[in-house]
């Protein structure tokens, strides 16, 4: 699943431009990723002003980071099987600027499908920090908890993303709860959190019916 460029234009780029060149050139164009993240969705293909750009994302599938002309964009999803033709599961507008980087999310069942944009900064200093989206359509809303502690990110709804919450490196375990609850929901033992790094925790998958509900912890920015 990479963005669908020519091998050798890349090439000559990186023959002709110098690095200042090329730093100016990335800051001239939007970072985006894409999380799948409808638990019941197929693999997808995502096209961008009528162009394929995103080939063949299964669930839980995220791409790498790949530049996108700044302004707005009309989005596509379309069933791999479909090889974008006829009527697209998902279309809608988005707008992306330059030099700033964006995780875009397929969020919610199939029937009802949306995207979540979602603006990603780079991470500094000594600390991390974190941040969570809630992408379970059947899960109430939840916090996310140091285990038998205290909640790091409190009541987050569905389609809901929270602020980035700074927490000093180390190793974790975290639980998801109900809001309101002390019972966990799910556990994520020995989260790994590198200082001068910034994270998203994506909550995906079924409360009750598979997939069951996960965490992906994605590290943000390109």
């Amino acid at each position: 699943m990479k963005w669908i460029m020519s091998v050798m234009m890349i090439a000559v780029l990186f023959v002709t431009s110098s690095p200042q060149v090329f730093a100016a050139q990335q800051s001239n164009v939007a970072n985006v990723r894409v999380v799948h993240a409808s638990p019941d969705a197929p693999s997808v293909d995502i096209y961008v002003d009528g162009k394929p750009a995103f080939k063949g994302a299964s669930f839980k599938d995220v791409t790498d980071y790949e530049g996108l002309a700044p302004g707005e964009k009309k989005v596509q999803v379309f069933p791999s099987s479909a090889n974008g033709k006829g009527k697209p599961v998902l279309e809608q507008k988005l707008t992306v600027a330059a030099g700033k980087d964006y995780t875009v999310a397929a969020i919610g069942k199939l029937a009802n499908l949306s995207l979540l944009a979602l603006e990603d900064q780079k991470g500094s200093g000594d600390n991390a920090n974190i941040r969570a989206v809630h992408a379970s359509p059947d899960a109430p809303p939840v916090d996310i908890a140091v285990k038998d502690g205290d909640a790091l990110i409190k009541n987050l709804a569905f389609t809901q993303s929270s602020d980035y919450q700074e927490v000093a490196p180390g190793s974790y375990n975290l639980e998801v709860r109900p809001t309101g609850s002390e019972e966990s929901v799910l556990d994520l033992p020995n989260l790994p959190v590198e200082g001068g790094v910034n994270y998203t925790a994506f909550a995906i998958g079924f409360l009750e019916g598979d997939p069951a509900l996960n965490v992906i912890l994605l590290k943000d920015g390109k």
